[in-house]
């Protein structure tokens, strides 16, 4: 289903069905009392508590349950869940790492949320689970009682039934996972609201690692298909459509054209050169100088097996960015290196005597395995090799997120608080029923979620790691910070403040942090 060039809603029927929501509501302290709620509500998932009040589902969907499920009958009141979780988020608070401590002193709105239910109560109720096939389960009832005293107790919106299918998976629990992965896809929809989108996703991820099938639908998704010169490819839009990306651009262009404004020769090499978007602004800024360089050259890392040189998309690349040039009268020229990122070599650069080099890593280092995967550290190997080109500047843009050396189910909270901010700011710049969006999330951000939450080890490609730990990197490899000048900042809060206000951006020891309300999403920082 993965695979498919163009959304279709059948080929994600099975998975992301629309469904009647249910919604809990406060009964009388004698009376269970039931009501439906439209499956278009905005508030379709939300559980609404009170302190020693009994909460029960609305009757459709419980009614919806026992029709196709004749067999599930139990709801069980198990005070035992509390104490459980209390369990789990000391264990998960555990870190050595300073900054993800201070993520997770936080722990509890992912795991306990008090806007939603008053887990004070001592009795919460334990959910009713679809199974796939009542033949599979219709031996006796004290197989199915059996079964369900072994999955986790588990609330009734899609955040906190995500939550414990991961947490289960993290205890082996297989079985107890896989009955609530079948109701998680009954609850969601890559059509809704961002709630129920990064549920989707995240669901899909999951059962993709009990499948273990994550490295193949990561290498499916065409993320970074080639474009063709009338079609923007999804990774860019994405970078066009959400402004926190586009952001992290902005900053590392304006910290480009600062360092290289009295220079002559120009050199950028990037080590992922992507779809190319980045250069497109900077090239008519350096072009809109009054002394415009006398030569512009652009070195594109990109690797043999991807898509974008097997399929010409490289080349199509280069031709927009030398027609642009063309356009703006900038003497231009482009050059493409068919090399994986770890085995380039200074030779194969081209770095030539009375040039300002620059080093662009956009959304690029984080794909490079460290310590914590091979003893070969390829992440600190390329900070290395590019330190002894003796650059004028280095900029980074990448994810202020650690998805790295986290275990899994941290990784999973961390995954799913990063991207539900994500989501949620793509409905302000994309309509509900944008193909754009679908294909942007579905490709790109679908793709990354799948790997972060299914994949261990090398097949885990998408590593993201906090500002803290990106500049003690960088400063062991020999750099030392360049912060962003104060025009260039000051431009930049402008155009966050014209997106919306619930977009944020502030600096911190020399980088600028973009985020989506009090959410970072990204960080740019820039190197000499």
């Amino acid at each position: 289903m993965y695979m498919a060039d163009t959304y279709s809603g059948q080929s994600y029927e099975k998975y992301f069905h629309d469904s009647q929501t249910e919604e809990l509501i406060e009964p009388s302290s004698s009376n269970i009392s039931t009501s439906s709620i439209h499956p278009d509500s905005a508030s379709s998932y939300q559980l609404i508590g009170s302190s020693g009040a009994s909460l029960v589902a609305s009757s459709d969907f419980v009614t919806d349950l026992i029709m196709e499920n004749p067999s599930v009958v139990s709801i069980e009141v198990d005070g035992v869940m509390r104490s459980k979780l209390e369990a789990l988020e000391r264990a998960l608070l555990d870190d050595s790492d300073i900054e993800v401590e201070e993520e997770y002193a936080n722990f509890q709105s992912m795991e306990i949320d008090p806007n939603i239910i008053d887990w004070a109560d001592p009795d919460p109720i334990q959910n009713m689970l679809l199974r796939d096939s009542p033949k599979e389960y219709s031996s006796s009832d004290s197989n199915i009682s059996s079964i369900s005293r072994e999955i986790p107790k588990i609330s009734r919106t899609p955040k906190q039934l995500l939550y414990e299918c991961a947490t289960a998976i993290s205890e082996g629990n297989e079985e107890g996972a896989s009955l609530m992965i079948n109701v998680l896809r009954q609850m969601v929809t890559i059509q809704g609201e961002p709630s129920q989108r990064i549920a989707a996703y995240m669901v899909e991820g999951l059962a993709a690692r009990l499948a273990e099938s994550g490295k193949s639908i990561y290498r499916a998704l065409k993320c970074k298909e080639p474009p063709s010169l009338d079609r923007l490819a999804a990774m860019q839009i994405l970078f066009e459509v959400c402004p926190c990306f586009k952001f992290g651009f902005i900053a590392a262009n304006n910290a480009i054209s600062e360092a290289v404004k009295d220079e002559m020769m120009i050199h950028i090499i990037d080590f992922d050169i992507n779809q190319g978007s980045q250069y497109m602004n900077l090239i008519q800024t350096l072009a809109s100088r009054s002394i415009k360089p006398s030569h512009v050259r652009l070195t594109g890392i990109d690797d043999s097996e991807s898509v974008q040189r097997s399929l010409g998309g490289l080349k199509i690349i280069g031709q927009r960015l030398e027609q642009l040039a063309q356009t703006v009268g900038l003497s231009f020229e482009f050059r493409a290196v068919a090399s994986r990122t770890s085995i380039v070599t200074s030779s194969m650069l081209n770095c030539r005597h009375g040039e300002a080099l620059v080093v662009n890593f956009a959304f690029q280092l984080h794909h490079m395995p460290d310590e914590s995967v091979s003893t070969v550290n390829e992440r600190d190997q390329l900070l290395r090799l590019v330190k002894g080109l003796n650059p004028k500047l280095v900029t980074v843009v990448e994810q202020d997120v650690n998805t790295n050396t986290t275990p899994f189910l941290q990784r999973f909270v961390e995954a799913y608080n990063y991207y539900s901010a994500v989501f949620e700011s793509l409905d302000v710049t994309l309509p509900r029923e944008s193909q754009d969006r679908m294909n942007v999330e579905r490709q790109c951000l679908a793709r990354d979620i799948v790997n972060t939450v299914a994949c261990e080890g090398e097949d885990r490609i998408e590593r993201y790691e906090v500002a803290g730990k990106w500049r003690a990197r960088m400063t062991m490899a020999g750099f030392i910070s360049s912060p962003m000048s104060t025009n260039a900042s000051d431009e930049i809060r402008k155009l966050v403040k014209a997106y919306c206000d619930r977009y944020k951006i502030k600096e911190e020891k020399g980088a600028l942090h973009f985020g989506w309300e009090d959410k970072n999403l990204i960080v740019a920082s820039a190197w000499r």
